[in-house]
């Protein structure tokens, strides 16, 4: 992800939570007041669980605030700054299920007046219930913990409002229920933020990333043409972010090519992926006993074709230095008579063969999209005299096919 993809998405969600500030002051103010006028201690519990919810949701927004900041000190980034939002943002409401539970059972009996409690009360549920669900799919699409967080404590606000909506409907009818309904209210609030307690704690003892997502970045990087294999990957999570730590095996004896692949696959990775802040490959490089080497041909066994893209046939040669043997391969192009994209897509082709080196044509221009995505991979491109390059067609007996490999030759 592009750092300024990164602020964008930190800059929303910093808005996301001053609203969210905004709208549990206002629920807060509005269900205490009712509580008061309407006797009701359920409402009064609810009403503690949203004004501790300001002071969460303001925890959430001082830590996506601190999250887009830069210091020398964290080299890795102030991302934790929103998992340290949402420790708190546990802790503040844990503490609001034990102050509910406390007054449920120690406090006096109350008898509400159900016709003021009950319409204030359904109208904060159904605000807090449409704002949590929008809050969590905000929170998904941004890629936050903290707004997640955020959701669920609606979620939770949620549900003991419609146990103390519970509560009062029961009273109207004549079972006076109310202190039992803010004891609930309490056992509700008490699981939410003992949830997003672990969550917190599992995030800032840099927790891996999921599985399936390491495996899919290690395809990734294996799909390089350089790359023989990931030797070591190493990740942690970073308030919802990734950063990711590889040892990479190349096959190259050039310190600057494993370098340069290296460099791409940091920042390539990052676009691939996301929630990918920070990728790290550090290379092994050095020469092994295969070579593959891609020549453009005009047919099989026919001459060295002019341009790459436009060539309708290539020879795969695999040269085993250890067995002193090579395997020819002859492989249609399929993209050679495209109108569009033709040379990135012959490019993106070639590289799935994971090529060492490709051969041209000595004196063709040679600059076009499908040399360029080989070469931004670390293939050799080898200039060849058109009069020094030979096939030999003796051992190839069936042309017309769409792959067709020669008999291993002795070097």
């Amino acid at each position: 992800m592009s750092s300024a993809k990164t602020f964008s998405e930190l800059k929303t969600a910093r808005a996301r939570a001053a609203v969210s500030i905004c709208l549990n002051i206002s629920l807060a103010v509005i269900k205490a007041t009712a509580a008061i006028k309407a006797n009701s201690s359920a409402l009064l519990g609810d009403a503690i669980h949203s004004g501790t919810d300001v002071f969460a949701s303001a925890a959430v927004f001082v830590g996506l605030w601190v999250a887009g900041r830069k210091h020398p000190s964290f080299p890795y980034g102030l991302y934790k700054a929103e998992t340290i939002g949402t420790l708190i943002t546990s802790i503040v409401v844990i503490i609001a299920g034990y102050e509910i539970g406390r007054q449920a059972l120690l406090g006096p009996e109350k008898m509400p007046d159900v016709q003021l409690a009950l319409p204030v009360t359904l109208f904060c549920l159904v605000v807090a219930l449409l704002f949590g669900l929008f809050q969590h799919r905000e929170g998904v699409r941004l890629n936050s913990p903290a707004l997640k967080a955020d959701a669920r404590d609606y979620m939770a606000d949620s549900l003991s409002t419609g146990v103390v909506l519970v509560g009062l409907v029961a009273t109207g009818l004549g079972w006076p229920i109310d202190r039992w309904a803010a004891a609930a209210v309490s056992l509700f609030v008490f699981r939410a933020g003992g949830g997003l307690l672990l969550s917190a704690i599992k995030d800032l003892m840099d927790g891996a990333i999921d599985r399936e997502t390491e495996r899919e970045i290690i395809q990734m990087v294996e799909a390089c043409p350089r790359v023989t294999r990931v030797k070591k990957c190493l990740s942690r999570t970073a308030g919802g972010r990734f950063i990711v730590d590889m040892d990479v095996v190349m096959h190259t004896p050039s310190h600057q090519v494993a370098d340069q692949v290296a460099d791409k696959l940091e920042v390539d990775i990052p676009k691939e992926f996301p929630r990918v802040v920070m990728a790290r490959i550090r290379p092994h490089f050095g020469r092994g006993n295969q070579l593959k080497r891609l020549v453009p041909l005009t047919g099989p066994g026919g001459k060295l074709a002019g341009h790459v893209g436009a060539a309708p046939w290539f020879l795969l040669e695999t040269i085993d230095k250890k067995a002193m043997k090579v395997v020819r391969e002859y492989v249609e192009n399929p993209f050679w008579q495209e109108e569009r994209k033709k040379g990135f897509l012959v490019g993106r082709w070639l590289l799935t063969f994971k090529p060492d080196q490709l051969a041209v044509a000595d004196g063709e221009k040679q600059e076009g999209t499908a040399i360029a995505l080989l070469r931004e991979a670390g293939v050799e491109i080898e200039k060849v005299g058109r009069e020094n390059f030979k096939t030999d067609m003796s051992a190839f007996p069936m042309a017309d096919r769409k792959t067709a490999t020669l008999e291993d030759e002795e070097i």
